[in-house]
This record gives structure tokens, sequence and C-alpha cells, in this order.
């Protein structure tokens, strides 16, 4: 008997009967919810029962893609992301967050992972950054997601995990991972992008639930 075949019958034992079953089980697990696309945008926000968007308990956890997102301004920092509690505004919840990034050039040189202490929160409530340096070449843009886990519980924090990769300004490529939590116990329902120095000039960001 292969290794294959031993590791198809572990799986039939937990009761997954075949590929296609357990392709479904996966597939069936994440539904797209809404699709909002730049154009010389300062903001895109995401607001549960505005424009069919859905950011409620429908979902325990929620996933933003961002693709190809493309600044106006070189001189951004990256894409950020703040959030509002339900009856709350000016996106400016409180956020604990970490922050490091990988980097390498164009030219093979300069290869180098940092933690940047400038970029994380502790207690804040600015916007958090999960993206860094995008440059305005017509070529250059960033792109990754943004993981929401449980944003409508009123007894816990709202955790995140984000990662982007972004073609830097110096024409390198930034691997940004930022984690934290929103630091209230109260529902969120709305979240806000941008960059934070000028327009995103193009790109989509997308919103889907996972059950």
């Amino acid at each position: 008997m292969t290794l294959v075949n031993r590791k198809l019958i572990k799986l039939n034992d937990r009761g997954v009967r075949n590929v296609s079953t357990f392709g479904s089980v996966v597939g069936g697990s994440m539904t797209f919810i809404k699709k909002l696309t730049a154009s010389a945008s300062a903001t895109l926000s995401f607001v549960d029962g505005t424009d069919d968007v859905v950011l409620d308990d429908t979902y325990k956890e929620y996933l933003f893609t961002f693709k190809d997102l493309h600044p106006s301004n070189v001189d951004v920092s990256g894409i950020g992301f703040q959030a509002n509690v339900a009856g709350g505004s000016g996106y400016n919840e409180t956020i604990t967050s970490t922050y490091f990034r990988p980097s390498h050039d164009e030219d093979g040189t300069n290869g180098a992972v940092a933690y940047q202490d400038s970029q994380d929160h502790a207690q804040g409530t600015g916007f958090q950054n999960i993206g860094q340096s995008v440059g305005t070449d017509n070529d250059q843009s960033g792109a990754g997601y943004l993981h929401i886990f449980n944003p409508s519980s009123t007894t816990f924090v709202k955790h995140f995990i984000a990662r982007t990769n972004n073609y830097h300004q110096s024409d390198k490529s930034r691997d940004v991972y930022a984690a934290g939590y929103f630091n209230t116990t109260s529902a969120i329902d709305e979240f806000q992008f941008k960059f934070d120095v000028g327009d995103i000039d193009a790109g989509d960001i997308c919103l889907y639930g996972i059950k």
C-alpha cells in the first residue's frame, strides 16, 4: 500500500469520503460579499447594511483581499485600515499590534528582515499600516489580505492578521506582516481602507465571509 493510499484511508476514517467531497467542503466555506474598485478614491469603506455589505454575526470570520492597489502619491507608507464599532464613527478604535517586514532589492542587494515599532500600535487609535511605500510607477502596486476574526462578538476583543507584498518605490519587494487586536468587546461593523498620503489611484478590495 502506498503512502498516498494510507493517507486517504486516514481521511476516510475521519468522515471525508473522497477528494471531491473534501474539496466541496473547503470551497463552500467562503462566500463572496462585496468588491470595491478604486478610481482616485480617498478611501474605500465597507459598512454593514450599506450597498449589500454584510459585516454582522452571519459569519464568524471575514477576509478582505487586495489586488493591485496603486497609490497616487509616491511618498506614502502604504495602505492602512481602521474600524468603527456598531453605532460609532471616526474610524478610531483602539488597536494593539505588531509589525515586521522582510525586503529584497531587485538587484539582489539589501535582503533584510526588520521589526518596525514605528508601524505598530500600543493602544493606538490611528490607522494600522499593512503595507509600506508602494511605488507609483505604472507597474507598481500592492496586494495581500486582511483576516478579521469574529468582529460581532460582544465578549472578546477583535483579532486580525494581515499580510501584503508591495512593489516598493525603491524597486524592491517588501513583504509585510501585521497582526493585533481591536481592544473592544463591542461589535465592529465598519472597516475603512486608505493610503496615508494621497488617493488609492486604482485597485480592488474584495470582502468574503467565512463560516
